[in-house]
């Protein structure tokens, strides 16, 4: 599963491990957050840096507009979005990449607890500008 080729593939294959470790104890079935509560178990109980929820600002012509939550921002560069439906949709996909690109995160993954068998897309940002070099705040 880990790709040394991919940056931070290590981080991602356990975040992916983890989630494979939920969805196996909890089955589809259930409404997102508690898969979100479970997943941060799971990182806490690794030792895992991330923050839940992460809200950051987005902005259109440098006038903030409003704000954006990924459920969770891992080490300071890995986004991850959770969903708890039975199929994803490009919809779904769109709004990862939004994140992505919102935060400037290089990396994030879109997991799905939804379907029977657990469903995961790595994501990455085509317009990833480095500027943010180092971990955004993290509550």
């Amino acid at each position: 599963m880990i790709k040394e080729e991919f940056k931070y593939s290590e981080l991602t294959g356990k975040i992916i491990g983890w989630a494979m470790k939920v969805h196996s104890a909890l089955g589809n079935g259930f409404q997102e957050v508690i898969y979100q509560r479970a997943m941060e178990i799971e990182m806490a109980d690794n030792g895992i840096i991330f923050s839940r929820e992460f809200e950051m600002p987005v902005y259109y012509k440098n006038q903030q507009i409003g704000t954006r939550r990924v459920d969770f921002l891992v080490e300071g560069v890995v986004s991850v979005e959770l969903k708890a439906t039975i199929q994803l949709e490009d919809v779904h996909l769109a709004q990862a990449i939004n994140y992505l690109e919102a935060y400037d995160l290089e990396i994030g993954l879109l997991i799905n607890f939804g379907a029977k068998s657990l469903q995961h897309k790595r994501i990455s940002n085509k317009k990833f500008k480095q500027k943010n070099q180092g971990n955004p705040q993290i509550k």
